[in-house]
C-alpha cells in the first residue's frame, strides 16, 4: 500500500496531542486582532482570545491561500507521501477551493504523487470528527482511496448543532439582522443553528435562556440520529467549559454516547461565533 498522510486545516480544532500522535499536517489559517497577525509563529491562548473579545476587540480572519497549502504540503509530497486533505467547508471559506488549486499545482510538480482534497462541508470539531473518522480507518489498514470514497459517501452524515451566547457576533457576520440581535438580546433569546448540506450556517430554532438552548442541542441530536451508531461525540466551546461538560453529560444520559474530545473553538471560527458558543458534533441520518 502506498504511504499517505491525512492533513487538514487549523479550523478542525483537534487537540495538539491527537494531531501529533497521528502525524497530521495542519495548515494554519491566520487571524488579526488589535493590529497583530496570529498564526503558527505567533499564537494567543484561547482564554486570552475570548477575554479580548469579551472586552470588545473584534478579530478578522483570512482564508488559506494556495501558496499556504503548497508550502505546508510540499515537503511531505517530496518525501514520497500521497496526501488526503480534509478541508474547511467550502460554504464558509475559499480555503477549500484554494486547497484544490494548491493540490493541482503540486501534482503537476510531482506527477507520481496523488493528492485528494475532501470538502468536509464542516467546521470546528465537525471537521475534526471527519478527520478522526479518516484517521481511525487508516489505523484499520484502509487505503487512501477507500477512506476518500467513504468520506464522500457519508459527509452529509456529519452533523453540527450549536448555540451562541451573544447575537452580536452573528449579526456582525451577516447571520442575523441588527434588529433581531437587539431584540433577541433584550429577551435573552439564544438561537440554535446547524451546518446544512451546503456547508452553510443556518438557524434551526431558538430558545429563551441558556439552559434551554443547551438542552435544545441534545434534543436536535435525538431528532437527527436515526439508526446511526456513534462511538463518540465531539464538543467545541468558546471558553465555556462547564456548559460543554453539561451537554456531554446530557448526551451520555440520554443516548449512552461518550464524548471523546471537548476542546476550544479556534479563533478562526470563534471570531464569528463569539465567546460562549457551544457546539455538538455527531453522526446522524440527516443534518
Amino acid at each position: 500500500m502506498k504511504r499517505f498522510l491525512i492533513s487538514t486545516d487549523s479550523t478542525c480544532d483537534l487537540p495538539d496531542d491527537f494531531v501529533k500522535e497521528y502525524n497530521i499536517p495542519v495548515i494554519s489559517l491566520y487571524y488579526i486582532m488589535d493590529g497583530v497577525s496570529y498564526g503558527p509563529d505567533c499564537q494567543m491562548a484561547p482564554q486570552t482570545f475570548y477575554a479580548k473579545m469579551r472586552d470588545g476587540l473584534l478579530p478578522t480572519t483570512n482564508a488559506m491561500n494556495p501558496e499556504g497549502f503548497i508550502e505546508k504540503i510540499r515537503p511531505y509530497v517530496a518525501e514520497g507521501y500521497d496526501i488526503l486533505h480534509i478541508a474547511f467547508s467550502s460554504g464558509l471559506s475559499s480555503t477549500c477551493q484554494n486547497a484544490f488549486s494548491g493540490a493541482n499545482t503540486l501534482m503537476e510538480e510531482f506527477p507520481d504523487r496523488k493528492i485528494i482534497v475532501i470538502d468536509s462541508l464542516s467546521a470546528s470539531l465537525g471537521q475534526g470528527l471527519v478527520v478522526y473518522k479518516a484517521v481511525m480507518m487508516k489505523e484499520q489498514g484502509k487505503s487512501m482511496e477507500e477512506i476518500a470514497d467513504w468520506l464522500k459517501e457519508n459527509i452529509l452524515h456529519f452533523c453540527h448543532q450549536f448555540t451562541v451566547n451573544d447575537l452580536f457576533h452573528l449579526h456582525r457576520g451577516g447571520r442575523v439582522s441588527k434588529t433581531a440581535a437587539i431584540v433577541g438580546t433584550l429577551v435573552n433569546l439564544k438561537p440554535v443553528l446547524h451546518v446544512d448540506n451546503e456547508g452553510l450556517l443556518k438557524p434551526v430554532g431558538k430558545s429563551i435562556g441558556r439552559k434551554k438552548s443547551l438542552n435544545a442541542l441534545v434534543d436536535n441530536m435525538g431528532a437527527t440520529l436515526g439508526d446511526w451508531e456513534n462511538d463518540t461525540i465531539f464538543i467545541g466551546h468558546g471558553d465555556c467549559l462547564d456548559d460543554a461538560k453539561y451537554v456531554a453529560a446530557q448526551v451520555k444520559s440520554r443516548f449512552g454516547i461518550d464524548c471523546k474530545i471537548i476542546n476550544y473553538i479556534s479563533p478562526t471560527i470563534g471570531a464569528h461565533s463569539g465567546p460562549g458558543t457551544v457546539a455538538l458534533f455527531f453522526m446522524g441520518e440527516k443534518r
